[in-house]
């Protein structure tokens, strides 16, 4: 027996040199040999975990993780990687009831808030997420990340003066200036970008993709890829070439497609663009930023949609002049805009989306050979119980 522990302890030092090393794929054999010669050991159960959870093997990390808790309940480390391996798996509640006692034994721990406010945001408690980005941000004044969470929060409940505190004071700590000056513009209502930063809209819709249609069709009551297609439905007309910009999940391809020869989608949302192939309507679907696809592409269309999708480019000129050039003369370019109210022809809101004035559009059009075939207001989704309004454009040449 005393033979079977002193070669467990062995392989225990190895897989710490093994690991301290990077060598992770050998310190996990070293520990697992460890743990078969000495069963139950805390210190070999905690390691075992952490390299697992290095790894990205976080459902191999949980059991072991749990077991090491329950051996030793006052390591902090084993709350700490268990929290994160549940983290990792988006089991937020999990995640949550882990990181609880991980603060309660380091609370001196910035990121360990910053992840804990960002479980409980994913959780809809909102004010546990606050105070969570309250306390990494008081620990670390530093800590340009969670002041950026902290004003993205702040932003979300309309307290705009104390969200632009916070996003100059990441931009002061050097977090990424396209990025939050973004963010700090639709809190200002001032220096707004002409199109918005593509690493926002790419990582919005990326993380979204997978509960897209739940969350958009049933929870914000979103109409406006039917509200947009049900038109071109009643006229009864067939096209050859459709192309659905900034297509999603394919919403609008879904719909559109008895009517259509052939249908391609671009949008810059990989995932998006994965669920948009399953539906198995769409010829060709292309991973792109739309402004440098419309420059760039030679197709031509009798059709081109837009739904809900300007809210994230801002200035249309180019989509306009782009369009202009691939449009077939008896084509149709129809689209949606988020109706702004104010003089401003494009206007950078807190929501972080783009919206237009009808002026601005009518003006659009007419400058780039358009003629407007129909125009009309509806609700594009609710937001916080509130109609969003919208205007419907349908342009010829």
């Amino acid at each position: 027996m005393d033979a079977e522990l002193e070669q467990a302890r062995q392989h225990f030092s190895q897989g710490i040199e093994n690991f301290e090393a990077g060598r992770l794929a050998q310190a996990r054999l070293c520990f697992e040999t460890s743990l078969t010669l000495a069963p139950g050991r805390p210190s070999v159960l905690l390691n075992l975990g952490i390299t697992h959870f290095r790894l990205s093997q976080w459902s191999e990390a949980i059991p072991l993780l749990q077991q090491a808790a329950a051996a030793d309940p006052g390591q902090a480390d084993v709350w700490v990687f268990l929290g994160l391996s549940h983290e990792a798996l988006a089991q937020w509640q999990a995640a949550v009831d882990s990181l609880v006692p991980a603060l309660k034994l380091a609370p001196q721990h910035p990121d360990l808030w910053l992840t804990y406010g960002r479980c409980q945001l994913r959780l809809g408690s909102v004010e546990l997420a606050l105070e969570a980005f309250d306390r990494a941000v008081a620990v670390n004044p530093n800590m340009a990340e969670a002041w950026s969470e902290r004003g993205s929060l702040l932003r979300k409940l309309h307290r705009l003066e104390d969200a632009a505190r916070c996003f100059e004071k990441a931009l002061s700590l050097g977090a990424d200036p396209k990025l939050h000056g973004y963010y700090l513009a639709s809190v200002r209502g001032a220096g707004a970008p002409a199109n918005p930063p593509r690493q926002y809209v790419e990582a919005l819709f990326d993380e979204y993709a997978s509960d897209f249609q739940e969350h958009l069709v049933e929870q914000l009551q979103y109409q406006a890829h039917e509200s947009l297609v049900r038109p071109l439905i009643q006229s009864a007309r067939r096209y050859h070439a459709v192309l659905d910009l900034g297509c999603g999940s394919g919403l609008c391809g879904k719909l559109i497609h008895p009517l259509a020869d052939s249908i391609d989608g671009v949008d810059v949302s990989k995932a998006m663009l994965g669920q948009a192939r399953k539906l198995g309507v769409y010829r060709d679907l292309i991973h792109a930023d739309l402004l440098p696809f419309l420059a760039e592409t030679n197709c031509s269309a009798d059709l081109v949609l837009a739904a809900d999708v300007f809210i994230y480019v801002g200035e249309l000129s180019a989509v306009f002049q782009s369009v202009r050039r691939l449009l077939e003369p008896t084509g149709c370019f129809a689209f949606t805009v988020e109706l702004s109210l104010e003089e401003q022809d494009v206007r950078l809101l807190p929501s972080l989306r783009y919206a237009h004035s009808e002026a601005y559009i009518r003006r659009l059009a007419q400058t780039h050979g358009f003629k407007v075939r129909d125009l009309f207001t509806a609700p594009l989704r609710h937001d916080q119980l509130q109609p969003v309004q919208g205007l419907y454009v349908f342009l010829g040449l």
